[in-house]
């Protein structure tokens, strides 16, 4: 039985590109506290994540705030913003998401975190980020087997790449994306009523002609990677100025 759950994170946790219909974000994390509180209720549920943050931003600003609002269950998510970055290790940066996990599990937490999907085949820089992406999962797969942290292993997933499942950035899920990741989070945690549903492919879509991906990439380009090399060349982060959306546990209700 879970009775307060904290997220942190980035983007991802945070809940972009998911929409919740008052200028804000839900995301997987927000759906996945819902699924919990269906099951156990009277959850209490924080999330600290703000897009743009790095592991060790996180580490170093949300990981003690979260520790010390004494959470029994935890969803721990980072990488893919060090992975967009020039230089990325990935052992150095798994090594700090250990140490985030090992600390909530010594404290009496749960924890679950997922490895990043592989880029779909409309993912403009694929076959940059595809070797980073492996590297990442391979040594979060070996860090979960020694904290004993929960690990839905989206990289090992055909399905999780499907262009359908995430937002014109092509970074971040569309509504449909996070909640699929919430409900494989509920079956990894093995909550009540949570089933295998998610696993399931969606229905074959006939191949996107050559010059209409060629004219979609283009546009991906002037619309999001133009901006981020901006942003980066500025010293900017988008979470500059940002704060957590929901700072304290509170009440989730049911809907």
């Amino acid at each position: 039985m879970f009775k307060r759950y904290v997220a942190i994170g980035d983007s991802t946790t945070e809940g972009l590109d998911d929409p919740d219909g008052n200028g804000g974000y839900r995301g997987w994390a927000d759906r996945l506290a819902g699924h919990v509180a269906a099951a156990y209720p009277g959850l209490e549920y924080a999330n600290l994540a703000v897009r743009g943050r790095m592991t060790r931003e996180i580490l170093d600003e949300q990981f003690p705030a979260a520790l010390g609002l004494e959470p029994d269950l935890v969803t721990a998510v980072a990488g893919m913003n060090d992975l967009l970055r020039p230089r990325f290790d990935a052992r150095a940066i798994v090594a700090d998401i250990e140490h985030m996990h090992a600390a909530f599990i010594d404290a009496g937490a749960t924890v679950a975190t997922f490895t990043l999907p592989a880029p779909g085949p409309g993912m403009p820089l694929a076959r940059l980020i595809s070797p980073r992406v492996e590297r990442f999962n391979r040594a979060l797969r070996a860090s979960a087997r020694r904290t004993g942290a929960c690990v839905l292993d989206l990289g090992a997933m055909p399905s999780a790449s499907d262009p359908r499942l995430w937002s014109a950035d092509k970074l971040h899920a569309n509504s449909a994306g996070h909640e699929r990741i919430s409900r494989g989070l509920a079956w990894v945690l093995d909550l009540p009523g949570a089933d295998e549903a998610w696993r399931e492919p969606l229905p074959p879509v006939p191949r996107t002609p050559w010059l209409e991906a060629v004219t979609a990439d283009l546009a991906w380009a002037r619309t999001h990677l133009v901006p981020w090399i901006g942003r980066r060349v500025r010293g900017e982060s988008s979470g500059d100025g940002l704060v957590a959306k929901r700072p304290v546990p509170l009440p989730v209700s049911v809907d």
